[in-house]
């Protein structure tokens, strides 16, 4: 039997980090046969000349090595996905190789304590995925700038990297089975594309509004607290993201997030007794945390950053109103489904199952869902967010976004894969992402 070797197999990890130094010199189709060529070399020759020393014992028990087919095949679609921005794709390339690897390394070693949230990550390893990723992806982001035309600021070279190496850091702490070699990669892509929209520092933030954000937001979590709707972290976290939405965006734009947590936590409440004897009702009560924060409002907040960083505010409200709509809607739809359904079906072959199952739909919380999206985006529009003519590419998008949830929860959440905070964040995010491809 091969001993596998763990130590050996992040060193790889490593070093075929160091590939992304070509993307400067090569072509996008010389790139992308590279990367194809290595996700070849790893399938069919690497087991054969000694590379059973990087299997897992997971990789040997399904027979294939999932994880260093991921890692050419996540190199592959970032340059597909970045063809003209060599420089995002070899900075998130850095990231995956020097954090990732760099994480399992030091925490192998130092340790540092456990990370809270997921026993299995050490605050250590956290901390040198941070660094070195980040290290790692500037480094690169540099080396690769001059291949950009017109050339990219030397901040964003810079300071990109490093934001998306913390974002990819916290993303590969959180306790799912997902492949680090997906969830690294296309977190620290998507925070690097996200910065390179802003044009300016955010415009219009005076320090009152962010003074006036912060003290509004504490106090409504203050509120929330007593009230047992919040957590103590989801107070923190809930004001941490209304503060960045109330100054990035506006007033009225926190008043959608206000709106959108008052029908969330109203709908957790219904029904509450059916749901908790079926032994399905909302954790903790109904009271939300700091991971329901981020899940549910972690796009908005991203898109009100782009609001007073990007010269388009216009798209960017867009995106947030059908981030706040999708988040708010969708629990509707789940709470009432929950509550009063009594037809209730998998998303993924239409079969009747029991309410709370994971992926089901309910005709009573569909329809429940569709009407809070209407009603939701039309709050958008009172509030001067939306123009009217964007309310269907609002609720269309919402809806897209519930449905691509209910699919991967019915495949992906029972093996661990994805977990129910995850599939709330990529709800918000395909409900954005449609509602801009309408629009």
């Amino acid at each position: 039997m091969i001993r596998h070797s763990e130590r050996a197999r992040q060193w790889v990890h490593i070093g075929a980090g160091a590939l992304a130094l070509l993307l400067r010199v090569l072509t996008l189709w010389q790139a992308v046969a590279l990367a194809a060529t290595a996700f070849v070399f790893n399938l069919v020759i690497l087991p054969h000349v000694g590379g059973r020393r990087l299997y897992r014992p997971i990789d040997e028990s399904r027979g294939f090595p999932l994880g260093i087919l991921l890692y050419p095949l996540a190199v592959l679609l970032l340059i597909l996905a970045f063809p003209s921005r060599p420089d995002i794709a070899a900075a998130a390339w850095g990231i995956l190789a020097l954090g990732d690897g760099a994480a399992t390394l030091v925490g192998m070693r130092a340790g540092g304590g456990q990370v809270p949230w997921n026993r299995g990550k050490t605050v250590g390893g956290t901390v040198a995925f941070m660094v070195f990723g980040g290290l790692g992806g500037v480094a690169l982001a540099l080396w690769t700038r001059p291949a950009v035309m017109p050339l990219p600021p030397l901040m964003f070279a810079v300071a990109a990297p490093l934001a998306a190496a913390v974002a990819a850091a916290l993303v590969e702490t959180v306790p799912v089975r997902l492949d680090d070699n997906i969830s690294v990669p296309a977190t620290a892509a998507v925070a690097l594309w996200v910065a390179s929209l802003m044009t300016s520092a955010p415009a219009g933030v005076s320090v009152a509004t962010v003074l006036v954000a912060i003290g509004a937001n504490v106090v409504v979590a203050w509120i929330g607290y007593r009230a047992r709707t919040v957590s103590r972290s989801g107070a923190i976290g809930g004001a941490v993201i209304g503060s960045t939405i109330f100054a990035a965006a506006g007033a009225g734009a926190w008043g959608l997030l206000m709106l959108t947590f008052i029908v969330a936590s109203i709908a957790s409440r219904l029904g509450l007794e059916r749901k908790t004897m079926l032994g399905i009702a909302e954790e903790r009560g109904g009271r939300r945390g700091a991971g329901n924060a981020v899940a549910n409002c972690g796009v908005a907040a991203i898109a009100s950053i782009a609001v007073a960083t990007t010269a388009n505010p216009p798209v960017a409200l867009l995106a947030l109103v059908a981030a706040l709509t999708a988040g708010g809607s969708d629990t509707v739809a789940s709470e009432i489904g929950k509550a009063w359904g009594r037809s209730t079906f998998l998303v993924t072959n239409l079969g009747r199952v029991k309410p709370g199952t994971p992926g089901a739909m309910s005709v009573e919380g569909t329809v429940a869902g569709i009407a809070a999206a209407f009603a939701l985006a039309a709050a958008g529009v009172a509030l001067r967010l939306i123009p009217g003519s964007a309310v269907i590419a609002v609720v269309v998008g919402a809806t897209a976004g519930a449905i691509a949830e209910s699919l991967l929860a019915a495949t992906l959440e029972g093996p661990g894969i994805l977990n129910n905070d995850l599939l709330n964040f990529i709800n918000t995010a395909v409900a954005a992402g449609v509602a801009l491809a309408i629009a």
